[in-house]
């Protein structure tokens, strides 16, 4: 059966070859994308980038998780010298303090825990292992966990640390404007005045700046953040908005001065109506109260950020509205929206900056040379919105699964319904301690186990197989991995010495 061909006007829009590319937006997306693209096309591709230096950005996306050293990997970038380019420092997960209630703390560490055995994860080994009392915290087997906890750091053989990075996220776009100016991207000067379109396609054909130039193109790339000027205020692509599973709608910002050495995690602090970040870079520290103004008013919002800062404020916090959700597309005709402007999830599980990294990389592998393709865009646009479910499900999981229960914006956390996804994954850990990875997703078993134990789920069943081990097997078994992390973590430096031999950021 032959398919429906295309409108004759549209099938000629799209099968129009792209030669130039044009990014509207600079900042973190605009120039990882700029990066990307002109390292593996530059060749063959006129890239040009239209920021404006009297347009700020977001910029609190600064800390990462480890998809970020295969993007670096892959355009080539020396980590020492981006490193010491962005002040950054290692990070080897996120203390998550007063989330499963007041007063408690975990980690949600990067790496794997324990061993795990073909028919069953470790966690089933652990779980009979503390029934017998003969395990210690599921976090004692993680080499990445105690490390964290020990404030140690150093890159091991094979791959065996497992690590992202904290970074100035401003520093970051420079460093890539430099490189992507290697490879031949313009960038542009401007503001954006107009966007223009074919009627007849209802593709965009220019940007006409406040100087009147007009800038042509072939292939437009909006990562003019939150505003969405490409794909929503001019193509009106409209905005899935999850709010009301996902209740924080406002940021504050503020940097402050560095007050003892950096540690290599993210902290994550409840707080009675959302949470606060504090991100530790070798020249100063990141910091944000995320909040629901439903619960918390921007003036007492900003008084608690400032009574929990250490150290003196570099800046003036900064507010940040949001609304948690995604656009129903993220490519329509020939507009790719990448970064804020294609949704936002508030950076609880530092997503940010991997979304902007697979958005340009899943654009790469389905780039439209030879026109483009109906079916490229439909299969583009599935991708992202599921790659971007399974995060929002994994952030609510923090939400949901909590005992607090001392604030009103906790009670509603708590008693509030979830996407069936998220439902399932709850009841079929709770009930038998089992987590499966769907197809790609970001989150492995071992952080929606970190995260569902440190929130306090305790599974009522375990598989079998780690029954038929006697006292002295598992004993073995858990205190050889045990030994193992121990040992491991005992030779490590300190996060600091390291970082002032690896990759020293130079006075500003």
């Amino acid at each position: 059966m032959n398919p429906t061909p295309l409108p004759e006007a549209h099938a000629t829009a799209e099968r129009r070859p792209v030669r130039r590319v044009v990014i509207a937006g600079g900042g973190t997306a605009g120039w990882m994308v700029a990066a990307c693209i002109s390292k593996v096309l530059g060749k063959a591709l006129d890239i040009r980038l239209i920021e404006s230096d009297e347009i700020g950005t977001v910029g609190v996306g600064e800390a990462t998780i480890p998809t970020l050293l295969t993007f670096h990997q892959l355009l080539d970038i020396n980590e020492q010298a981006f490193m010491a380019a962005t002040g950054a420092t290692f990070k080897l997960g996120i203390r998550f303090e007063g989330w499963r209630d007041v007063g408690e703390d975990y980690i949600h560490s990067f790496g794997m825990t324990g061993k795990d055995h073909w028919t069953a994860g470790f966690q089933h080994f652990w779980l009979q292992g503390r029934q017998r009392q003969l395990a210690g915290d599921y976090g004692d087997y993680c080499l990445e966990l105690k490390a964290a906890e020990q404030n140690r750091f150093a890159h091991l053989p094979r791959a065996g640390m497992n690590y992202a990075f904290h970074l100035d996220a401003s520093r970051y776009a420079r460093f890539l404007r430099q490189f992507s100016e290697g490879y031949g991207v313009q960038r542009i000067e401007g503001k954006i005045n107009t966007v223009h379109t074919d009627a007849a396609t209802d593709h965009i054909r220019a940007l006409r700046l406040d100087s009147g130039a007009e800038i042509e193109g072939d292939l437009f790339i909006d990562c003019t953040g939150m505003r969405g000027l490409l794909i929503g205020e001019t193509l009106k692509v409209p905005y899935q908005d999850w709010s009301h599973w996902l209740h924080c709608d406002s940021a504050m910002a503020v940097q402050t001065h560095s007050v003892g050495e950096p540690v290599p995690y993210t902290r994550s602090m409840a707080h009675g109506a959302g949470w606060q970040w504090r991100i530790p870079l070798q020249h100063r520290v990141g910091n944000g109260l995320v909040y629901a103004r439903k619960h918390l008013d921007d003036e007492p919002a900003r008084a608690l950020l400032l009574s929990r800062l250490e150290g003196e404020p570099l800046t003036a916090p900064r507010i940040i509205r949001f609304t948690p959700g995604q656009r129903e597309q993220t490519w329509r005709g020939n507009c790719v929206a990448i970064g804020l402007s294609s949704g936002f999830l508030e950076p609880l599980e530092s997503t940010s900056i991997h979304l902007i990294q697979r958005g340009v990389l899943r654009l790469m592998q389905l780039f439209p040379s030879d026109g483009i393709s109906a079916a490229d865009v439909a299969e583009y646009n599935r991708q992202t919105r599921e790659e971007i479910e399974h995060i929002r499900d994994f952030i609510i999981l923090h939400y949901k699964v909590t005992r607090r229960s001392d604030t009103p914006f906790w009670r509603t956390c708590q008693t509030q319904d979830v996407p069936p996804t998220l439902r399932h994954r709850i009841a079929l850990f709770q009930e038998t301690a089992r987590v499966f990875r769907p197809g790609n997703e970001l989150f492995a078993e071992n952080s929606w186990i970190q995260v569902m134990l440190g929130q306090g789920i305790t599974p009522e069943r375990h598989h079998p197989v780690a029954d038929l081990m006697s006292d002295a097997e598992l004993s073995n078994f858990l205190g050889a991995i045990r030994h193992q992390v121990d040992r491991t973590v005992a030779q490590l430096p300190s996060h600091q010495a390291y970082l002032q031999r690896y990759c020293p950021a130079p006075a500003q």
